[in-house]
């Protein structure tokens, strides 16, 4: 067993072993969840991590289109 720590799918802040949540999807990918709370954000309700303040991912000026 690797006592590696894995990232977050949403917000990237880092998952220790043996906590969190791996969900496998039915194509292969899998996804790592350090709380239900993010876990709930990027599956149920749809939300980009990148427009909120608490993750990691987050882009200070906002995200801008292209085109």
């Amino acid at each position: 067993m690797s006592t590696t720590t894995k990232n977050c799918s949403y917000c990237d802040r880092s998952v220790k072993f043996g906590t969190g949540t791996m969900l496998v999807k039915n194509d292969g990918s899998i996804l790592y969840f350090c709380s239900n709370k993010c876990r709930k954000n990027m599956l149920k309700l749809r939300r980009d991590p990148r427009k909120f303040k608490w993750t990691k991912r987050y882009v200070k000026g906002g995200i801008k289109a292209h085109g």
